[in-house]
């Protein structure tokens, strides 16, 4: 059985998603404020978070920010009310998945929560754990990246974009393909933002971004890892 947390301090909202997803078969966890639901994913290691940005004693922001600096590596999808676009981003720069917008219908909001679970089983069992290229070591389970020998900083989109391109080292991997693996939806954010990320990625892995010899560029269509 599949655990879910949920992160949310409006009571009506909480009872409904507990008894929805109880009635789907989930284990779910409840907690009503930021500093008790980022205590209890790191305790009990839920299988996917929901998480509302709105909370009392820690923000949705800040729980999702400090569950990925402790390399808390399960989905998270999170609860926004309309015309938070600009809070939506950066939730989705920090770390998260996905995201419903309030109110939402409760038949997307399962549809989400069944494509994230089976995303993350699909990469528990086809994805590399780790990737080795010239003076490069990345533990993607750890979240953790050495470039001869001293830590390197990513983002958890980056390590999931490394990831996916590592899953199909030496084939071009478009950037529709990037995008939804990483991101989880189809056209939010853009395509550019794949790009974005992959200019962060050979600023801090190649020997010389402006000439890359590993994450190359296949020009309208996508990227490909050169690793061998």
């Amino acid at each position: 059985m599949r655990t879910v947390l949920i992160i949310e301090d409006d009571s009506a909202i909480l009872r409904g998603l507990k008894d929805i997803l109880q009635y789907e078969r989930y284990d779910v966890l409840v907690a009503t404020d930021g500093q008790a639901g980022y205590r209890l994913a790191l305790d009990k290691k839920p299988d996917l978070v929901i998480l509302d940005l709105m909370l009392p004693r820690m923000s949705g922001l800040e729980v999702c920010r400090k569950l990925r600096s402790e390399n808390f590596p399960q989905p998270i999808l999170m609860l926004t009310a309309r015309g938070e676009e600009s809070d939506r981003v950066l939730g989705l720069d920090l770390g998260a998945d996905d995201y419903v917008t309030k109110p939402f219908s409760i038949r997307e909001l399962l549809a989400r929560v069944r494509a994230l679970l089976r995303r993350t089983h699909t990469e528990e069992t086809t994805l590399p754990n780790e990737l080795r290229f010239d003076d490069v070591v990345v533990d993607f389970r750890a979240f953790e990246a050495f470039k001869n020998g001293v830590a390197v900083e990513m983002t958890p989109k980056e390590f999931g974009l490394l990831r996916m391109l590592a899953a199909k080292a030496g084939d071009v991997v478009t950037r529709d393909d990037l995008l939804n693996g990483v991101w989880g939806f189809d056209n939010f954010p853009s395509t550019r933002t794949v790009d974005t990320h992959m200019a962060s990625l050979r600023a801090k892995l190649e020997d010389d971004p402006a000439i890359p010899r590993r994450l190359i560029t296949v020009h309208g269509v996508g990227y490909k890892l050169i690793v061998s």
